[in-house]
């Protein structure tokens, strides 16, 4: 686990340069944009030449997956950013939490915006509104929901939807939606961690097993209990780990070989097996059954 700083991500498909141009041409389609971010990582799940591109264009963000996230920190969050004076809605696309009030807010700003475009030929038309985010962050579950019917292409892996289509809400509300786009250069590896540890980042880019390392430290220094319940670990193991000579990359390696005999996880010799048990972990906290948990906070 040496060198964690200099992790080389090469991952940046060509597509997506093309998507971003496309992205920028249909801006001129709609009169607002929604902009779909993680709840868990509303940081590193804006992608900055998107948020440049929406420039001058009436935005909601909406903080979607928040039945994963910490109830507190996105309450922080939401009040965040609506000291920044932009408009923020925590959603949940599979049950459906804050659906009604994202589209009573997007009938308001068309009633708002009637006499703009009216003056556009645009009489009794609904608002055209861009839903745009990062890969994997639920924009079609959300359109899904929010149309009431399965009318855009849902996968679980990154990037799945590909062609432009317009979804009809009601007589307001138009939909147009997008492929998810990344961005080709990341600000600090944090955002690569964080983007790998919620599978916007393909898995298959970065060893899972030093993802599966990362995201333990990260959750033995902010969510301690969630991973000792998980995994039923023993307290008074744990604190032996912690108090003992070891460097900090070995004691995380000892609580993932804890973890691996807790889950079976050994291979011949009675070796634990680092990368089943990383994988674990990781399956774990994308399907929240290590509780709920946020892995960027405002104050930081």
């Amino acid at each position: 686990m040496e060198n964690q700083n200099k992790t080389n991500i090469n991952w940046f498909p060509g597509h997506m340069a093309k998507t971003k141009k496309q992205i920028s041409e249909d801006l001129k389609l709609v009169d607002v944009a929604i902009v779909l971010l993680d709840a868990r990582i509303p940081v590193s799940s804006q992608n900055p030449d998107i948020q440049q591109i929406l420039q001058g264009k009436p935005v909601i963000l909406l903080l979607n997956k928040a039945d994963l996230a910490d109830d507190a920190v996105s309450k922080e969050w939401k009040t965040y950013f609506e000291q920044q004076n932009q408009k923020a809605i925590l959603v949940d696309s599979n049950s459906g939490k804050g659906i009604t009030e994202v589209v009573k807010e997007l009938e308001q700003m068309k009633d708002e915006l009637r006499q703009k475009l009216e003056s556009k030929g645009r009489i009794g038309k609904g608002i055209r509104v861009m839903i745009v985010g990062i890969p994997n962050v639920g924009k079609s579950s959300f359109i899904n929901r929010v149309a009431k019917k399965t009318s855009a292409q849902v996968g679980n892996k990154p990037g799945v939807t590909r062609q432009k289509q317009w979804v009809r809400v009601n007589h307001k509300i138009e939909l147009l939606d997008t492929p998810g786009v990344l961005w080709p250069k990341l600000d600090g590896e944090g955002v690569a961690l964080n983007l790998s540890y919620t599978g916007t980042i393909k898995d298959e880019i970065l060893p899972t097993v030093e993802i599966g390392y990362q995201l333990i430290k990260k959750l033995q220094e902010e969510y301690p209990k969630n991973l000792q319940e998980r995994y039923k670990l023993e307290a008074e193991r744990l604190q032996q780990i912690e108090q003992s000579d070891l460097e900090e990359n070995e004691k995380i390696i000892e609580m993932m070989n804890e973890i691996g005999k807790k889950r079976g996880a050994i291979i011949s010799g009675g070796e634990v097996d680092l990368e089943k048990v990383a994988g674990i972990v990781i399956e774990d906290f994308r399907k929240g059954r290590l509780g709920k948990i946020s892995l960027e906070r405002p104050n930081h």
